[in-house]
């Protein structure tokens, strides 16, 4: 694509398209280089790491929680329309972890000071207020549990419980590189969480699945009840 087409005819500003919109292509380029085969794999900056590096370990895990959003997104095929907008907001939400994997490929105290400023993830916070916005919208009208909620609500609401697992594991494994992330990374990759559980809760409640909650094996009722 020309750098002519990726641009409207009355501004300056790239046309970003939604994945719908692209066209595929066939493939020009080969999915293995070979570069790898000696354990070591490179850095947006061109660092060469070895592959149980923590960047690494941050880079596959945001990659796995993009890959199992894939999967929820794939059991919500066919739900009504009214819920048709979390699957969009969860496709912009893989958009966005593609951006936070080039954020943490980059590290800020390398010295392409260049990359680093094309990596910066979220300086203004948009993003984690566009998530908090939107578990604000989605907890209105959920059923109200004072009891610990076990992952449960079906199969798409289910799926979106292991990607909240991952993502808090996601959000471990960039403790040990925060002095070399952005700080509006790590927010956001916490926030993604509560807005998984919430969205989580959300589709069980549309979908008309009753939730499980979790219930003491000798009948006690929680602290959390009473």
């Amino acid at each position: 694509m020309s750098a002519r087409s990726m641009h409207t005819k009355n501004s300056d500003k790239p046309v970003i398209k939604s994945p719908k919109e692209i066209k595929s292509y066939p493939a020009t380029i080969k999915v293995y280089t070979r570069t790898g085969d000696k354990g070591t794999s490179s850095l947006f900056t061109g660092e060469r790491r070895s592959k149980d590096d923590a960047v690494f370990e941050a880079l596959g895990t945001t990659d796995e929680l993009s890959s199992m959003l894939g999967l929820a997104i794939a059991h919500m095929e066919s739900i009504a329309d009214t819920q048709k907008q979390l699957v969009e907001r969860l496709e912009t939400i893989q958009c966005l972890l593609q951006d936070v994997g080039s954020n943490v490929a980059t590290p800020l105290n390398s010295n392409s000071q260049s990359k680093i400023k094309r990596t910066r993830f979220d300086p203004e916070g948009h993003h984690c207020n566009n998530l908090e916005q939107w578990i604000d919208e989605m907890s209105e009208g959920l059923p109200v549990h004072r009891s610990f909620i076990l992952p449960s609500g079906g199969l798409a609401a289910s799926t979106l419980h292991v990607a909240r697992t991952i993502c808090r594991r996601a959000e471990r494994s960039l403790v040990p590189l925060k002095d070399d992330i952005d700080k509006e990374t790590m927010m956001f990759v916490n926030r993604l969480s509560d807005f998984l559980f919430v969205a989580a809760r959300w589709t069980a409640m549309k979908q008309g699945v009753t939730e499980k909650i979790y219930v003491h094996q000798k009948g006690r009722v929680t602290e959390f009840d009473k």
